[in-house]
């Protein structure tokens, strides 16, 4: 890939980071696996980059190669997850961290969520992202219609689950 291309994937990707931070923290269990999951989803985005075709915005594809990849990679837990080495690629990040206060108040939240099937994580994150429903839909592949139905089952489920 040409150094132009390049150095627009990394400001792109730098900019919309959180993204990939915010789907770590649903889909990993713990800080290594956070990592792991960053890394791979930042490999899978480079791999895919070249094929981004520009039709939905770069953000709406971004979630939809980051949740694919998280889904994919966890979706069975007992196997083993390959990932490539991010030292064959050159470019770095910097790497964005969390407020600890902010974590602690959202803590009840990410336990509620992790407790829902991989889809359904997918939706929350969307819909807490301020994404709209043909956003949701397009980026997991179902009917806006669909979209809205299984976010208002999610979201008594999520209550039942704080509250018990």
């Amino acid at each position: 890939m040409n150094n132009k291309l390049e150095k627009k994937f990394i400001d792109l990707l730098e900019q919309n980071q959180n993204i990939v931070h915010k789907i770590c923290r649903i889909y990993a269990y713990d800080e290594a696996s956070h990592k792991d999951l960053f890394q791979e989803i930042s490999i899978q985005l480079w791999k895919a980059y070249p094929k981004f075709r520009g039709d939905a915005k770069f953000s709406t594809w971004m979630y939809r190669v980051a949740l694919n990849t998280a889904i994919s990679l966890y979706r069975k837990k007992k196997r083993s997850i390959r990932t490539t080495s991010i030292t064959e690629f050159e470019f770095k990040l910097s790497e964005e961290k969390y407020d600890d206060e902010t974590e602690a108040n959202l803590k009840l939240m990410y336990q509620a969520i992790k407790e829902l099937n991989d889809i359904d994580k997918a939706l929350v994150f969307l819909y807490l992202e301020d994404r709209n429903y043909k956003e949701i839909s397009e980026t997991l592949g179902i009917s806006e219609v669909n979209a809205r139905v299984k976010m208002n089952r999610v979201k008594k489920k999520l209550k039942e689950l704080i509250n018990m």
